[in-house]
C-alpha cells in the first residue's frame, strides 16, 4: 500500500517518529518519504491480505495510525507485489 498525504500540526515527537521511519521500502511497520519540511509524505507499507483491497487499505491505515501523527490522506494506492516484474541485468 502507498498512502500520500500531509501532516496536520506535526509536533517534535511526531517529527522524530517520522524521521526515524524514513525510507522507501515496503515493510509491515511502514516507512515514510517526505519533503524537506516534513509537511507532506508518502507512507509505504506491506500488508499481507488475500485479494481484498478494502482489507489492505484498513491494514495500511492501522500501520499509519501506529505512528500517532496527525495527517490527512490525499491518495491511497494498492500495489500487488506479486505483479511486479524485476528486470535483471544480463551480462
Amino acid at each position: 500500500m502507498t498512502i500520500r498525504g500531509k501532516f496536520n500540526g506535526l509536533d517534535e515527537k511526531g517529527r522524530a517518529a517520522v524521521l526515524a521511519a524514513s525510507g522507501a521500502a515496503y515493510t509491515e511497520a511502514g516507512t515514510f518519504t517526505h519533503d524537506a519540511t516534513v509537511s507532506v509524505f508518502t507512507f509505504r507499507c506491506q500488508v499481507p491480505v488475500d485479494g481484498d483491497e478494502d482489507d489492505a487499505g484498513l491494514g495500511a491505515m492501522a500501520a499509519l495510525e501506529a505512528y500517532q501523527v496527525p495527517y490527512e490522506i490525499l491518495k491511497l494506492a494498492v500495489t500487488d507485489l506479486r505483479d511486479i516484474k524485476i528486470r535483471r541485468k544480463s551480462g
